[in-house]
């Protein structure tokens, strides 16, 4: 009971946020003229009509049912009158209503299904992406292995999946609601079979202790299916990841010679998610021997039932049929958790998948929250660091700059060796990284930019790669082109409309000075180089500092490095140096004349 009231408060806080939501949407419905309202509205007036089409249908079957007894009575009686007018003014009347309201409800849950989806995804998205959730993700210890799958594979199936679910589970209700009413009556007279004992609705009870037995066999029998559901969606992400990153480094893999450890690491993937779906056909290998057993003794046990009563003439051969068929009915609805057992247990495990990713982005926001780093904008010109301490996700700390400012206009050079803690206070800088203390302060209304040693290229065209992350359009092609000359990519000036997989198709030297391109389009106020150029050859790398010199003349340019060559074209050098508590904390070197 514990589980279950604790699945069902899962599922409710899923779903809450979108049929509450206050955000404001336009709705067309034609003929009528577009109209704007809030998004709550919509969708609470979607799942309305569509439960009051499912609540008609089944007022439909019912009607239906008593047409069920009349017609067969008139079969009985040979009556061709009764049978042929019933069969046109009765049932073809009430069929083409029911066809009619399936197609609208259809429609109608198409919509709200996709309403649905889209704002789930746009909200999981934004929350996922905003205040760099999905970067401090990696480092909160949360179990949300492949969030690419949870926001658009999983929230697709809930989303379906929650639907389905509630409206069959509405109808369930309504049914069993309306054909005991017509068992209990029909039943009302009737004594246990063999016997005088008289049992008040009779047949109504006897479904319930029928279904209950059936449900209590079936979910001991299924029960495992939700955690190996759960673990085969993992498992099938992590091997569809595995090959999407196989070919993100198919070079280096195929320069490493690496084909036989990639087969070998593909197949111990591929060998574990078969093991789990064997696991999963055992299981329902035993379920579906009790289901669908079940469902062939479930076609004659009504009949059985009910047959004493008609071949000792109490009842005609109407009411039999309709008497069998409201059973039928009633020990369906009662049975909804055997029917849809599997589909439950899939359902389990995409609410719990969502869950723990909406747990981990809870667990990252409040790293960041938590976090005793600062970044804050303030007056001034230059960019200062006070009392920083730099920590490692375990909560070693691996550097320190008690005080340390950059001015503007003045171009820095950062250097240590690996592991001092460099590319970690450039990203302490921009507001990422969560672990240490102390302040850093920004220029007000400074634009600063961090150029990675290795680029991230989105996908679509040439264009977008370019001008990210601004978009596509915010730069003309003249423009553009003039970045990637003076960056030194001329051979890809006429090809911004391609699409490719641009971080395949380029060389790492290529990207970078694609990056530098970036920086050429965006102008920052602050450009922040970590290793940017070291890809590429020194003659290379000299002409594009020299470059960015020139065509960037008010931007400052702090970088990281390891090559001497670069001292050349900084005003300043600050070095990572090792104390004897084995902190780096940043020295100033002597100051050297920049390269022109």
């Amino acid at each position: 009971m514990h589980g279950l009231k604790q699945a069902l408060l899962q599922i409710w806080r899923l779903a809450y946020p979108y049929y509450t939501t206050r955000e404001v949407t336009t709705v067309r419905l034609w003929p009528l003229p577009a109209v704007k309202m809030q998004e709550r509205w919509v969708a609470l007036t979607m799942a309305a009509l569509v439960i009051g089409i499912e609540f008609a249908q089944v007022a439909i079957n019912v009607r239906l049912s008593y047409f069920n007894r009349d017609w067969f009575n008139a079969i009985q009686s040979k009556d061709a009158t009764a049978f042929w007018s019933l069969l046109f003014s009765v049932f073809c009347l009430w069929a083409a209503i029911y066809v009619a309201s399936a197609i609208i409800q259809y429609v109608i849950q198409s919509f709200l299904r996709i309403r649905w989806r889209a704002w789930m995804t746009r909200h999981y998205v934004d929350r996922w992406l905003g205040q760099d959730t999905h970067y401090r993700m990696g480092f909160s210890g949360a179990q949300a292995d492949n969030p690419d799958q949870r926001i658009a594979d999983d929230i697709d199936q809930f989303t379906q999946t929650t639907q389905t679910l509630t409206i069959s589970f509405l109808s369930a209700v309504s049914n069993l609601i309306s054909f005991s009413v017509i068992l209990w009556n029909i039943s009302s007279a009737f004594t246990v079979p063999g016997t005088d004992w008289h049992v008040p609705g009779f047949l109504v009870w006897g479904a319930l202790i029928y279904s209950a037995l059936v449900t209590w066999i079936t979910h001991r029998i299924g029960r495992a299916l939700v955690g190996l559901n759960f673990e085969q969606q993992r498992r099938e992400a992590d091997f569809r990841f595995s090959l999407a990153r196989l070919r993100e480094y198919g070079e280096q893999v195929a320069l490493l010679g690496g084909a036989r450890a990639e087969k070998v690491s593909l197949g111990e993937r591929f060998g574990a998610l078969i093991q789990n779906f064997y696991a999963i056909v055992d299981r329902r290998k035993k379920l579906a021997a009790f289901t669908v057993s079940y469902q062939q003794v479930n076609v004659v046990i009504p009949y059985i039932l009910v047959a004493p009563y008609y071949f000792a003439g109490q009842i005609p051969l109407g009411v039999m049929t309709q008497t069998a068929g409201a059973f039928s009915r009633v020990e369906s609805t009662m049975s909804f958790f055997i029917t849809f057992y599997v589909t439950l247990a899939d359902y389990k495990a995409q609410v719990d998948r969502l869950t723990t990713f909406d747990a981990a982005m809870g667990r990252a926001d409040a790293m960041a929250a938590g976090s005793a780093l600062a970044v804050a904008p303030a007056s001034g010109a230059g960019l200062h660091l006070k009392g920083l301490a730099l920590d490692l996700p375990d909560g070693r700390r691996i550097a320190e700059a008690p005080a340390l400012s950059f001015r503007p206009g003045e171009t820095t050079l950062l250097t240590g060796p690996s592991g001092s803690g460099k590319s970690t206070l450039f990203r302490a800088i921009a507001g990422i990284w969560p672990f240490g203390e102390g302040v850093v302060t920004t220029p007000e209304g400074a634009r600063l930019m961090l150029l990675p040693q290795r680029p991230y290229l989105p996908m679509g065209t040439l264009r977008a790669a370019a001008t990210y992350p601004e978009p596509a359009g915010s730069h003309d092609d003249a423009a553009i082109r003039a970045a990637l000359e003076a960056a030194r990519l001329p051979h890809l000036a006429a090809r911004l409309d391609e699409e490719a997989p641009w971080a395949q198709a380029l060389s790492l030297g290529e990207q970078q000075r694609l990056a530098i391109a970036r920086a050429l389009l965006a102008r920052p106020d602050w450009l922040f180089l970590d290793e940017a150029t070291a890809a590429l050859d020194e003659p290379t790398e000299a002409a594009l500092y020299r470059m960015l010199r020139h065509e960037l003349p008010n931007t400052t340019i702090v970088s990281i490095g390891h090559r001497s060559t670069l001292t050349a074209f900084h005003d300043r050098r600050i070095d990572m140096t090792r104390r004897e508590d084995g902190r780096y904390v940043p020295t100033e070197l002597v100051a050297t004349v920049p390269a022109q």
